[in-house]
Parts: C-alpha cells; structure tokens; sequence
C-alpha cells in the first residue's frame, strides 16, 4: 500500500496527500521544499528522504532551511526517531532508529526489536535532566517520583548499534489507543494520567505534576499525582478505548467523567465541579464531581478508563461476587456444573 506524502514550498504552494509515485516525480521537478508523511517526527527537505530521491538539484540553495532543531534557545536533546502505529483495538508503535539513536521504555512494553538494537536497564530514563547526571542521590529522586505516578524504578533504553536501520516495537497494555506526541510542537510539556507512558525518544523526562488544589487531588479522579512528560522529542501515550483530541479556546469550558481524562497541555486549567445536588451524586451513576478543563490549550481524552474496566470485569466474575448467566447454554448453571465449569 503506497503512503500518503505532503509536499511544501516556500513559496506557499501545498500538495498532497499524494502517493509515493506521484511524490517523487514533484520531487524530481522541484527538490526545494519539504516533505511529510505518518511515521516522520517533523517535516524533512525533499532532497535528503531517501524515498523521493532522484533529483541532481541536492545541492540547490534553499531560500530558507530546514524546520529548526531549536528551542527554547538551545538545541534539540532528544533523538529523532520516526514511527509507525498498527492495529484498531489493541495497538503497538514500531519505532525506526538510525545508528546511535535509542528509545527508552517502561519494563515489559517491548514486543519485538532488530538483533542490531541492545536493550539495557538503567536507573534513571536517560533524559539527560540534573536529576540524570547529579549523581546517585539524583537519580534516586527521579526514580522515586516515577514509582510514584505507578511507573517502575527502572527505564529501559533501547539503541541501536548495528549499521542501517533497525526498529523496535512496543505494545499497548489493553485495548486503547497510542497517543504519538511531538513535545516540541507543544511548549516542551504534557501533563497525562499515571501509568499511561509507554515510550519515548530518549531524552525526554519522566517527571510527576502535583494538583495543587485539595478538592481537586481528592475527587479529580487522577489524585494529588499526576506524570509529566518534558522534553523535545517524540513520547508515546496509551489511551483506553475510543481517544477524542479536543482544542479548547481561551475561556472555553468542558465537563467530563474524573476518570476519562488522559492528557493536556500545561496551559489548560483542571478543577473540579459538583454534579448536582445529593440524589444526582448518589444515583446518578456519575458520582458528586466532574473534571472541569478551561482552556486555552488541548487536551485528549478516552472513552474506557481502565479503572472502568477492571471495575465490569471484577463484578461479572463470580468468584467477585458476580452473576453468571449462562451464556451460550440453555441449561445455565446445571449446564456449567455438568461440564465442569462451575467449581
């Protein structure tokens, strides 16, 4: 299946989405601009993509370079690294590395990686950050605050050390959906639920985000503890169920479920409200609160907190407390004890 491409100039000329073919004979009669397709991290000069080339104009001179590594008045820490996410309801992101270029991961998220790419365990996430390079008793701080939003002591890093490309692979833990985050495009920040980080470029920070507020921490559904991700690279977040991306304006508000909210941009103010009066909160099947997100900035948020259902699971168990009905058989629970399913 070819990809889809998008093509820019300088002089504002647009094109795409077009195929590979079509790519690369607009590549050939201009070099001069930029390209982009699902998988890059950020748009790259036509003339350095492999794929697209075949053009002698290598060397043009460019009236403007390239998209900057920059910011914040320093240059880019993280890897660039380029993805691809497979899968509708249970998805994985396969992570392309060049030589020298690592990924970093929580423990026992890898699927399958390149003989070329060593895996190995460090006390710390390789983010490059004080906390990283203060000695031991930094590095414990910045584990610590990891174990504390539900992440392990330990980051695996993942690089590759052979010749050529080499990819490796993380799966999501249930059926959700990956969320690929570029952290430059956003102020450097993202702030998201515990327990819901799966990758990253290396350099990028595992941090935690502390809700100020005491109603907030008690009933916002994330607690006092909330995980921060701070870097400049490409992070990878899990959602459960259906993700909705929502852009809030300045002043605009959003109620939602405690427990649907995923992540949001620094800037967006998180508070909570009551959800009507006593016989609402007690029968109303939402509980006594709603998160209540202002903008302006965006937020992402899924459709199946896993809390949810973990919550369904355990109650339809009947060793839980449960109900069987039994599915499937006409005879129902004699049926079971027949075939011996019912212990």
């Amino acid at each position: 299946m070819n990809s889809e491409w998008y093509l820019e100039y300088d002089n504002g000329d647009k094109i795409g989405p077009v195929n590979t073919v079509e790519a690369r004979k607009l590549a050939k009669q201009d070099s001069r601009g930029f390209a982009w397709k699902e998988g890059f991290s950020d748009w790259k000069p036509i003339d350095s993509i492999g794929e697209l080339k075949g053009s002698t104009n290598s060397l043009y001179n460019r009236p403007s370079s390239p998209p900057s590594r920059a910011m914040g008045g320093s240059f880019q820490r993280s890897d660039e690294i380029d993805y691809k996410i497979y899968g509708e309801d249970i998805q994985y992101v396969e992570i392309e590395l060049d030589p020298n270029e690592s990924a970093v991961a929580e423990a026992g998220s890898m699927m399958y990686k390149s003989s070329d790419i060593v895996m190995d365990t460090i006390f710390g996430d390789g983010s490059g950050s004080k906390e990283e390079t203060g000695g031991f008793l930094g590095k414990l701080v910045g584990a610590g605050k990891r174990l504390l939003t539900g992440e392990s002591l330990f980051t695996t890093v993942f690089t590759h050390e052979g010749q050529g490309k080499a990819t490796v692979a993380f799966a999501a833990p249930y059926p959700g959906r990956i969320i690929p985050v570029d952290l430059s495009k956003i102020g450097g920040k993202i702030i998201c639920q515990k327990d819901c980080f799966l990758c990253a470029a290396k350099g990028v920070a595992i941090g935690i985000h502390f809700q100020k507020k005491i109603l907030t921490g008690l009933f916002g559904g994330e607690g006092f503890i909330m995980q921060k991700l701070e870097g400049d690279g490409m992070a990878f977040i899990h959602a459960g169920g259906m993700l909705k991306e929502i852009e809030l304006k300045a002043g605009e508000t959003l109620h939602l479920d405690t427990g649907c909210l995923v992540a949001m941009e620094p800037n967006v103010h998180f508070d909570i409200e009551q959800a009507g009066g006593i016989k609402t909160g007690l029968f109303g099947g939402e509980g006594f609160f709603f998160a209540k997100l202002e903008g302006p900035g965006k937020i992402w948020i899924q459709s199946l907190p896993f809390s949810r259902l973990a919550g369904r699971m355990l109650s339809a168990a009947p060793q839980g407390g449960g109900n069987d009905q039994g599915e499937g058989s006409a005879l129902g629970m004699l049926g079971d004890m027949v075939m011996g399913d019912r212990r």
